[in-house]
């Protein structure tokens, strides 16, 4: 999903879309190949405000007139409303020929044939390059590719390095048993301080508590043929609940069991002095609230797993896509093949705009030019996974079903057996509606 104004989650309710599959400038049975020759011919491009800069968007309609001789109508498109109005063009015969659209919701505008199917081209899209799995995988519908990944962003853990050093913590933690001995000493350092939390994470913070579930092996949900089932009352998911919900209750306030991550605000927390170390996606927020913290004084890392290895995060980011019925779509997959390159990915998407490049190779080449602040960001993002490839997905996300199960889990309302259950019954029937 793109990470603007989503906040790092599909708000968008499931398209229903009615039309038929077709395409433009196609191969044979009617995929695309790229097209070099577009003399006298205009593509359409949708890019979402705040995604990418005009340096970077100008660069890749360079490289593409250079290559093409066609042109680009680049239109920047407003975050209100823009689900109907991106359902609504795809319906027409006449949609934009490239769209951006976030990561997760690839899903809902690829049902009933809405995006054309990329797999045939995926190869050619990769360039040699291995896409970040949380970008790859929702843009993954039944084995076929209908997104080519963007950009990325990625949730790392944020932490007070003067406030850890006080405690006696000098070492950024490593592993699982690292972590929670670093925070009990800092937990133990500030005891005197009211309502204060080691590490701030609140209840409904779903985002957080999938790490957990998948660290432990879980799964959101899985498909076996036309059914999927939700997971999180499997064996494994339920010990990451159990997880989460022992790590939040030890560390977090009491008061943070029922709330999100908005209200209040965790970077607020964070820059009150109310907490040492939160989870978020970029330090930058917390930097804006309280100006007599600058970079160096925060520190950041992969949330460390009780499996040895870093959690797995799912990625908030932006695809690239292309309608069913674009007038140009071999035009449009070389535009794509463009923006996906290696070469923008690290020169301009990630040297111009810093985001995360769509590749593991592009954030491993990006390493050594990292700020410590930056750089755990960026490893977080080489170990991540997505929600399901389901066009229903989104319906589940903005009803906020999640929240309310992780608040039951975390606040004990509910057993986590017991709301994990009920979960995993009203998210089952709500994947399977046709």
């Amino acid at each position: 999903m793109a990470i603007k104004k989503t906040a790092l989650g599909a708000v968008g309710l499931a398209a229903t879309l009615l039309f038929t599959a077709c395409s433009g400038g196609g191969g044979a049975e009617g995929k695309p190949s790229a097209d070099t020759n577009g003399e006298g011919k205009t593509i359409t491009v949708w890019v979402m405000e705040g995604d990418y800069t005009d340096e970077t968007l100008g660069e890749i309609n360079k490289r593409f007139t250079e290559e093409t001789k066609a042109k680009v109508d680049l239109q920047v498109q407003t975050w209100d409303g823009i689900n109907t109005k991106i359902s609504t063009s795809l319906a027409t015969d006449t949609p934009p020929d490239v769209l951006d659209i976030g990561n997760t919701q690839v899903a809902s505008y690829a049902a009933n044939g809405g995006l054309l199917d990329l797999t045939e081209s995926k190869d050619d899209l990769a360039q040699g390059q291995t896409w970040l799995d949380g970008l790859v995988d929702p843009a993954t519908i039944d084995g076929k590719l209908y997104a080519v990944p963007g950009f990325a962003g990625a949730r790392a853990v944020i932490y007070n390095k003067k406030m850890w050093k006080d405690a006696g913590v000098t070492e950024v933690p490593t592993t699982y048993e690292e972590l929670t001995a670093a925070l009990d000493k800092v937990k133990e350092a500030n005891k005197s301080t009211p309502d204060f939390s080691a590490f701030y994470l609140p209840g409904q913070y779903w985002f957080a508590g999938l790490q957990f579930v998948w660290d432990a092996g879980g799964e959101i949900a899985t498909q076996e043929g036309d059914a999927w089932k939700s997971g999180f009352s499997s064996e494994a998911a339920l010990k990451g609940l159990e997880d989460f919900k022992a790590f939040q209750n030890a560390y977090s306030s009491p008061a943070s069991q029922t709330l999100n991550v908005l209200d209040p605000d965790h970077n607020q927390i964070f820059a009150d002095g109310k907490t040492s170390a939160i989870l978020n996606s970029n330090s930058q927020g917390i930097l804006r609230l309280n100006p007599e913290l600058k970079e160096e004084d925060l520190g950041t890392f992969p949330m460390p797993g009780k499996s040895g290895k870093s959690q797995p995060v799912m990625l908030g980011g932006s695809n690239w896509a292309i309608p069913a019925k674009s007038q140009n779509a071999g035009l449009a997959l070389q535009w794509v093949k463009i923006a996906a390159s290696p070469e923008v990915q690290s020169d301009f998407v990630y040297g111009v705009d810093g985001w995360i490049p769509n590749s593991k190779e592009g954030v491993e080449k990006a390493d050594s030019t990292l700020s410590d602040v930056k750089r755990g960001f960026f490893t977080a993002a080489l170990n991540s996974k997505a929600t399901p490839p389901n066009p229903n997905w989104t319906t589940i996300e903005s009803n906020k079903e999640l929240e309310t199960m992780f608040q039951a889990i975390a606040s004990g309302s509910k057993d986590v057996k017991g709301a994990a259950e009920a979960f995993d019954a009203a998210a089952d029937k709500t994947l399977n509606e046709q």
